[in-house]
């Protein structure tokens, strides 16, 4: 009688212990990824601020690592620039799945609608809920609390590669300025001293050629 109370006793112990330590089927285990956005390292090239370590897509969005596999994303200062305002954002939803170059988010402002793309494929992870509530913070602050989403990125080295990095990103954003510039028609009031286009110039063209530049720049 004793044995069998001691075999119970031990079952009990094993049951409980597997139903505290088992992890969600389909949930890794791995530690999460900060909420809050860490301060890049800015440095000055070709007249740009450009953040160290950070990666950039085409469509100017940028990914930053925070992990093996976490990354941080968001829109780049080109696209606030251009863009200037944004009434209404909307990002994808929390735990979908996106791929490198699909729709990421929607910017909204006087009817315009600008499609971002994802400079990577991951799981949507978390949303910057104060880009939601203030979607112009991601338009003042790109680069840190402005980010956009947290993704959990399993094939990141070979997204990479698609990607501009390092002594690309400077040169590669000086030519979407140039080819910006000579896109524009030569109107006083659309640029700066200069000739630096000015800031939302997006809002102010014509629609043909915004739809135009939409695609040329931003892929859609």
């Amino acid at each position: 009688m004793s044995i069998l109370f001691v075999l119970l006793t031990f079952i009990v112990i094993i049951t409980v212990n597997y139903f505290r330590v088992r992890e969600p089927r389909g949930v890794p285990i791995s530690p999460a990824v900060p909420v809050r956005a860490p301060a890049p390292v800015m440095t000055r090239e070709h007249g740009f601020s450009i953040p160290q370590g950070y990666s950039f897509h085409p469509g100017h969005t940028w990914v930053a690592r925070e992990g093996r596999e976490d990354v941080r994303v968001g829109l780049d200062s080109f696209t606030a620039d251009v863009v200037g305002r944004i009434d209404e954002m909307e990002i994808v939803g929390p735990n979908r799945w996106v791929r490198q170059g699909q729709r990421l988010m929607t910017l909204k402002a006087d009817g315009v609608s600008l499609d971002l793309l994802a400079p990577v494929e991951g799981v949507v992870m978390a949303i910057n809920q104060d880009v939601v509530k203030d979607p112009m913070l991601a338009l003042r602050d790109p680069y840190k609390d402005g980010w956009i989403a947290l993704l959990r990125s399993p094939d990141l080295p070979t997204n990479e590669k698609n990607l501009m990095r390092q002594s690309m990103v400077a040169p590669w954003m000086h030519y979407s300025l140039s080819r910006l510039t000579a896109s524009l028609p030569k109107n006083p009031a659309l640029a700066q001293d200069g000739g630096v286009p000015v800031h939302g110039v997006l809002l102010q063209l014509e629609p043909e050629l915004r739809q135009k530049l939409i695609k040329d720049f931003f892929l859609n």
